[in-house]
């Protein structure tokens, strides 16, 4: 099954994982906290991963959110008016950057509970 558009499925897995990482690292470089990568490969034909993470306030998940937008254009993004949770679609990276309160309401690591989740290695 393609991804989104055919034109972009000639990225390999290991750009893929390569891309989660740089994000989360970025995302760290912002002080976001509980940033966690979930391996989606086998489990999702929407992404290959998804990379989660707090922001501490909407200004600061904002101004995570322009980090990203700054290092990558994302090929879409939902969220930017409300800022309690700002999603960015890489197409085979999603990244998701949400105050602490919205993460725990949605909890996306119970729905994906499943996943392999790939460390973060702070610097």
């Amino acid at each position: 099954m393609l991804k989104k558009n055919s034109k972009r499925q000639t990225r390999n897995r290991f750009d893929s994982r390569l891309r989660a990482q740089n994000l989360a690292q970025l995302i760290n470089e912002k002080k976001g906290e509980d940033i966690v990568i979930f391996d989606l490969k086998n489990l999702s034909p929407i992404t290959d991963y998804f990379v989660i993470a707090n922001g501490l306030s909407d200004i600061h998940i904002r101004a995570i959110a322009d980090h990203l937008m700054e290092y990558e254009k994302p090929d879409h993004v939902e969220g930017l008016e409300a800022t309690s949770w700002i999603l960015l679609d890489f197409f085979d990276v999603i990244v998701h950057v949400f105050s602490k309160e919205t993460r725990q309401f949605y909890g996306l690591e119970r729905l994906w509970g499943d996943a392999q989740i790939i460390e973060i290695k702070d610097d």
